[in-house]
């Protein structure tokens, strides 16, 4: 399909929204816990889905399918939300935007990995190529491009948060992929977009809260400090990465297929280092280029028969 200026926009916008969700968590780091941030960001997304995605509880009959596949969509609610950005804000409390999101950018590497591990998915030598390139980018990553640290295992913690956070998402997208027997096929409620993301943020608001309340309880010293930056703060991180972005996300998917939509999403360490710099006044460093090279090339190594596949058909 022909990139038409309607779905360059839409395959644009997520990276652009997600890199600035980094940006975000790092400016609030001495305002918002990062848990609490995580916890505000998804109770606020679901008052704001409600009205879009109220006929996935508008009936008692509808209340019973999701009562019935709690399991499913409490662990997608965990992985998915509740841990995810979860560990992505904690990480930002000692590690940039950029380091963060190149970091999140060597993803299919873990999706490969939980595949193969989990799900019996065969690995083939291309997956395994792209998968060492794009992990010596994470490599040059945690080392700030100096091997020494690596020898040393001196990582800023921030960056192991990341890795964590990362290997959730992978599991997640596994789960999304390869359902159980209640969420497959028929057996599925006929839920829409709205509807489903509505579902999954029920459970994932309460582990975010629970993890929330955590800590407050183990980590007293960090509260959250009410001001307008805060309220502003909240709202962009519910309604862009989280609603808008992965509306267009969806929409730009299904049009060009997830292969030419990975080259698009890997925007997102890119446009991070514009923001950092601009807002943070924390220039990139050479080693993120060569980390960003890597990761990116390792996607292409692994992506690129699948995408002529894909054209050809």
């Amino acid at each position: 399909m022909r990139l038409t200026p309607g779905l360059v926009v839409l395959l644009t916008l997520p990276p652009l929204l997600w890199a600035g969700n980094a940006v975000v968590g790092r400016l609030m780091v001495g305002q918002v816990p990062p848990l609490a941030l995580n916890a505000l960001r998804w109770i606020a997304v679901l008052v704001v889905l409600v009205p879009l995605g109220f006929r996935a509880l508008a009936t008692a009959e509808a209340r019973a399918a999701v009562a019935r596949r709690w399991r499913e969509l409490s662990l997608l609610g965990l992985l998915g939300m509740g841990l995810y950005n979860a560990l992505q804000y904690t990480a930002l409390t000692t590690s940039t935007p950029v380091n963060v999101t190149l970091i999140a950018a060597s993803s299919p590497v873990w999706m490969v990995a939980v595949g193969a591990l989990f799900y019996g998915e065969r690995v083939t030598r291309r997956a395994l190529l792209g998968a060492a390139l794009s992990l010596a980018g994470v490599a040059v990553v945690l080392a700030r491009g100096e091997p020494a640290r690596l020898i040393e295992v001196r990582f800023v913690p921030g960056d192991l948060w990341m890795l964590l956070a990362v290997i959730s998402w992978a599991f997640y997208t596994w789960l999304l992929a390869r359902p159980g027997p209640a969420m497959r096929g028929e057996a599925r409620p006929p839920w829409g977009w709205a509807e489903f993301l509505l579902v999954q943020t029920l459970f994932g608001a309460v582990w975010a809260g629970a993890l929330a309340a955590a800590e407050l309880a183990f980590a007293p010293a960090w509260r959250l400090q009410w001001s307008w930056p805060v309220g502003l703060a909240v709202v962009y991180v519910a309604v862009g990465p989280s609603l808008l972005a992965y509306y267009c996300w969806g929409r730009a998917v299904t049009a060009v297929g997830p292969a030419v939509a990975a080259f698009f999403g890997n925007l997102t360490p890119l446009f991070a280092a514009l923001l950092q710099a601009a807002l943070l006044a924390e220039p990139p460093q050479w080693h993120h280029a060569a980390a960003f090279a890597l990761i990116v090339a390792g996607i292409v190594v692994s992506t690129r028969r699948r995408a002529t596949r894909g054209a050809a058909s």
